[in-house]
């Protein structure tokens, strides 16, 4: 795990042994350091399913969604995903639809070459679509974010050629760790 210092950013290894505990336990601290009182949780699973780099979104919610319940509840998946075109609609709805709940975002993210693979939890929102230059509204109460490619000059290009496998296996990571928290 590493810890940015400048802001309460946790960063996982999905390749570590403990990434999805790790997670967890980050997950859990973060829920409660939100300190709201909330009646469920709301996922929104941003992403396109149609660029390898950025199905990291849906494919959580892919997998997340045949677990939902009154506790929680998903938006975005493989068949019907969130993104730059839907996501302020979505937003609207989900906050008229579920005024008391615990927003989670998450999204695919590009960063250094070092952490290509690595999962970062934030106990505050995201900027969808800012390493790609999109004005998309800031959305969600707790964020997690992978890293599925480096940061380029060309970002779309780096969603594009971002490898399949490290994109499965951390929305792997992602949904054990949600579902050993809520399960």
């Amino acid at each position: 795990m590493f810890r940015k210092k400048d802001a309460e950013v946790y960063y996982i290894n999905e390749r570590s042994r403990s990434a999805s505990e790790e997670l967890a336990s980050l997950f859990s601290y973060c829920i409660q350091k939100d300190g709201r009182i909330f009646r469920e949780l709301v996922f929104l699973c941003i992403g396109s399913d149609r660029i390898t780099g950025d199905s990291l979104g849906p494919l959580i919610g892919y997998q997340l969604s045949p677990y939902c319940s009154r506790v929680f509840h998903v938006y975005g998946t493989l068949d019907d995903p969130v993104h730059a075109l839907n996501l302020p609609d979505r937003i609207s709805y989900i906050h008229s639809r579920h005024p008391e709940a615990l927003l989670v975002a998450i999204d695919a993210s590009l960063g250094p070459c070092s952490r290509i693979g690595a999962l970062s939890l934030h106990p505050y929102g995201l900027l969808p679509g800012s390493g790609v230059h999109k004005h998309l509204p800031h959305t969600g109460d707790i964020s997690i974010t992978g890293i599925t490619n480096s940061e380029s000059l060309h970002p779309y290009l780096a969603l594009q050629t971002a490898r399949l496998s490290t994109v499965i296996k951390m929305a792997e990571e992602v949904c054990e760790c949600i579902l050993s928290c809520l399960l």
